[in-house]
């Protein structure tokens, strides 16, 4: 870090906290050669993230797309819109502490269906059944077996 009065390029911290928002960690420093005090913020890199569609087709990833999802599913359920919200900055954050800049279509769904299913089990089936694209009852009634088995 340069010292905005010399530019030297020497600093100590003197104090460091997280910022209001807890999205910055507020670093106070003080030039070693002449004294100057000054602040930075130090924020976590925020990557694009890209979703690879199950044709190879990529395209960034889309909160609002993931929010339509799971209001289609959450119908007549008794769920806020801020639970879904802490849903999807799960699925985000989780991928983002993996450092991954892609994501198949399939993993992220995944995520998401493993969220849900902690929430309201009858959204999840809604959810898994467009998800998984399933062709009969048979398919649907292995989910249900499987859900009530756990």
């Amino acid at each position: 870090m340069h010292c905005p009065t010399c530019g030297c390029d020497e600093s100590k911290v003197v104090d460091s906290r997280p910022s209001e928002s807890n999205e910055a960690i507020r670093r106070r420093r003080e030039c070693v050669r002449c004294g100057t005090r000054f602040t930075t913020y130090e924020r976590r890199e925020e990557l694009p993230l890209v979703v690879v569609k199950r044709d190879g087709r990529r395209e960034p990833f889309d909160r609002q797309k993931v929010m339509r999802g799971l209001v289609a599913a959450t119908v007549k359920r008794d769920l806020d819109v801020a639970q879904l919200d802490a849903l999807i900055d799960g699925v985000e954050n989780g991928l983002r502490d993996r450092g991954v800049s892609e994501v198949a279509s399939g993993d992220l769904g995944e995520m998401v269906l493993v969220r849900l299913r902690d929430i309201d089990r009858v959204a999840y089936v809604r959810f898994a059944s467009v998800y998984r694209d399933f062709k009969d009852i048979d398919e649907f009634s292995e989910e249900l077996r499987r859900l009530a088995d756990e």
